[in-house]
């Protein structure tokens, strides 16, 4: 199973396309994040039988972020796992975290069972490896789009008997953080102090010092370096 990349060459790399409206279509705000233009071009060319609504193609996690804060009524991510700003499944649970609703599929070279098992635990919907069929595609954004979740036929047993209590205990307490909380954290994973913080979030010192206290009581951890040094380990940063 692969793509027909050169039959999907002939879909324009623009930041955004609509297609028209049918009401045999699904109306959903979808958007392709993946830094290889005719990887999304092939992307288009599934959703295109399935959706009618706009598809928004982002090139790093920066643009996916910026596209969700602006856009309320995007209701489905194709998130690239290593795509440039994305370390692990960083951008996954950031998405989860700051946009509860928004479901998420990742797309990946990928096929380890165990990294699949690992996605769905930190809050995807479904996995798709890159070595999927247009048909596959289009059977996962249905399946999500009703509210289930989706995996590749051949592995859901294999994923499913996979058990991680330790991903599954760190994402429940991450469920726990608030949007900036989430924040603070991911910064204080990249080494920052609170002063550097407070500077990026442009908030006040002891509103860090707040929101740290928080985090570390929520992961129940006893300090800053710990909380950062399992969430890098976890995230597989």
């Amino acid at each position: 199973m692969s793509f027909n990349l050169e039959h999907s060459a002939n879909f324009t790399d623009s930041s955004a396309n609509v297609f028209p409206s049918s009401g045999s279509l699904m109306q959903a705000r979808v958007i392709i994040a993946d830094d290889h233009p005719l990887f999304r071009a092939a992307m288009q060319q599934a959703l295109h039988s399935e959706l009618s609504g706009e598809i928004i193609e982002t090139a790093n996690f920066a643009e996916t972020l910026a596209c969700l804060q602006q856009q309320s009524s995007i209701e489905l991510v194709f998130l690239d796992l290593n795509m440039p700003g994305n370390q692990g499944f960083t951008g996954l649970t950031t998405i989860c975290n700051n946009f509860p609703d928004v479901q998420v599929i990742m797309v990946s070279a990928e096929e380890d069972p165990r990294i699949i098992r690992r996605a769905i635990d930190f809050g995807a919907s479904g996995y798709i490896p890159k070595s999927a069929s247009l048909e596959l595609i289009s059977e996962a954004v249905k399946q999500v789009l009703d509210g289930e979740q989706w995996l590749p036929q051949e592995v859901q047993a294999v994923v499913a008997s996979i058990d991680n209590p330790t991903d599954k205990n760190f994402a429940r307490k991450l469920e726990q953080l608030t949007p900036h909380q989430f924040k603070v954290l991911k910064l204080m994973a990249d080494g920052l102090l609170n002063k550097q913080i407070a500077y990026e979030l442009k908030v006040q010192e002891t509103t860090i010092k707040q929101h740290v206290s928080a985090v570390l009581r929520k992961l129940e951890v006893i300090n800053r370096t710990q909380a950062g040094v399992v969430f890098r380990q976890i995230m597989g940063e």
